[in-house]
């Protein structure tokens, strides 16, 4: 119980007045007309086709990766790195930025001791930002706010959970997280310079189960995208994973489009949304996905839907 006090003690009582209960109300605001990118992301289905387009090799060990943006024509992706033993105690968390090659260009450390296993990440357009735990399920984690820019790195606030991925909404600059196994929604309303308004926040259940969510993409109009996998299992028969997008309404936390993604990694079989996924509209308003679903030796699969449905 100390080590816990003297935690949130370093990290939310700077930000500002504590408050006892915030009013979630207070964060939504008139509801925005959903983003193109949202509205082509609804169109597919499960039987909509997905064209592989490229596949590019990334030329160095990217450990077990987590979430991923696209900023220009690079990309950054964080990764967990665990240190020899495998109790999870011990390891490295990583941010890096990849050319188009596949080349290294910068590899940021994220974390600190014990907490070193990074989230799904998200960039709202200045910040990417991301998140940092303890390997395990209900234990503690750093928010952090990154300036591709500058490469600035800067932590914004704790939080005694384990948080598995942080996007902000810009439009009601509020930041969005998910629980260990996305079992739990948290919302925390920002001020004018970033920091948190309300360090009281209390979780919000999830009621989706079909996947849990691995990483996360703010599509604006009010809805995040999540996409995943739960792994499924008969008794006496071999498990399988499934794959999976789903948009979620940020006021209601309710899923308005799920979508299964039946593609796997032709090197290891895991399911094409098991680590890190980013989407954006590609040539004749296709939707553009990027995923890298394999572990140390890592390839940037890119796939396009070829048969949107007319708006």
């Amino acid at each position: 119980m100390p080590a816990r006090r003297d935690f949130l003690k370093h990290s939310l009582l700077p930000l500002g007045a504590l408050c006892l209960s915030p009013d979630l109300k207070s964060l939504s605001q008139p509801k925005r007309s959903e983003s193109h990118l949202s509205k082509r992301l609804k169109s597919i289905t499960r039987h909509t086709p997905w064209n592989q387009v490229a596949a590019i090799k990334i030329r160095f060990n990217t450990f077990h990766c987590q979430g991923m943006v696209k900023i220009g024509t690079d990309f950054w992706v964080s990764s967990v790195e665990v240190h020899p033993g495998n109790d999870r105690s011990s390891g490295a968390g990583h941010l890096f930025k990849i050319d188009a090659s596949g080349n290294l260009l910068a590899d940021i450390a994220i974390g600190e001791n014990a907490i070193f296993h990074p989230s799904g990440i998200d960039f709202d357009g200045t910040h990417i930002w991301i998140a940092a735990a303890e390997y395990r399920p209900d234990s503690r984690s750093i928010i952090y706010r990154l300036d591709p820019r500058r490469m600035a790195l800067e932590e914004i606030f704790r939080w005694d959970d384990h948080i598995g991925g942080i996007a902000r909404n810009p439009d009601t600059n509020t930041l969005h997280g998910i629980s260990w196994g996305s079992r739990r929604f948290y919302q925390w309303a920002l001020n004018e310079t970033g920091k948190v308004r309300h360090a009281n926040v209390s979780p919000i259940p999830n009621h989706a189960y079909y996947i849990d969510y691995q990483d996360n993409q703010y599509l604006g109009g009010g809805e995040m995208l999540y996409t995943g996998l739960s792994a499924y299992k008969r008794p006496g028969k071999p498990s399988f994973s499934l794959g999976g997008i789903e948009i979620i309404d940020l006021d209601s936390h309710q899923p308005v489009h799920q979508l299964p993604v039946e593609l796997w990694s032709p090197a290891t079989d895991a399911v094409m949304t098991q680590n890190p996924s980013f989407f954006e509209l590609g040539e004749g308003d296709k939707v553009r996905g990027y995923f890298m679903p394999d572990d140390n030796e890592s390839t940037l699969f890119i796939y396009e839907a070829s048969a949107a449905a007319p708006l």
